[in-house]
């Protein structure tokens, strides 16, 4: 005896989801780091700031500049003027500007914004319908 097997033909919804909320709250993190040049620091063709030669916020003295990850920024002020990005390199060792026209004594500030503190929650769960599926013969 042969063996009979149903064939269904069936066409399916797609569910749908309305109705959710995400709440998403940025906790920017800013800290700030002040030198002052010195001799030793400027070099033949670009001023290199040890990190140990940098205090914070609080006037302590730091031993290591902030790892920058993909959220972050930095800014450099010369003398209290704002930099272009592009002539500053920053490392955990140091900062390193690509310029020698700068004095000794002249003031330094580093500013490291992050916003690494990004926390996202569903407020209100979402409604999602279920498929309607329609077997055809």
């Amino acid at each position: 005896m042969p063996v009979i097997k149903p064939v269904f033909t069936a066409v399916a919804s797609i569910p749908v989801a309305s109705g959710g909320v995400i709440t998403t709250t940025v906790t920017p993190t800013v800290t700030r780091y002040f030198a002052s040049l010195t001799p030793g620091m400027i070099g033949a063709t670009d001023t290199t700031i040890p990190a140990a030669s940098f205090v914070d916020d609080a006037d302590a003295a730091i031993t290591d500049l902030p790892t920058l990850t993909g959220s972050d920024y930095f800014n450099v002020y010369i003398n209290g003027v704002i930099q272009q990005a592009s002539l500053s390199t920053l490392s955990t060792a140091s900062l390193v500007m690509s310029t020698v026209d700068v004095s000794a004594g002249t003031p330094i500030q580093l500013e490291v914004g992050s916003f690494g503190g990004v926390a996202s929650t569903i407020t209100t769960q979402p409604t999602i319908s279920a498929p309607t599926i329609t077997i055809i013969t």
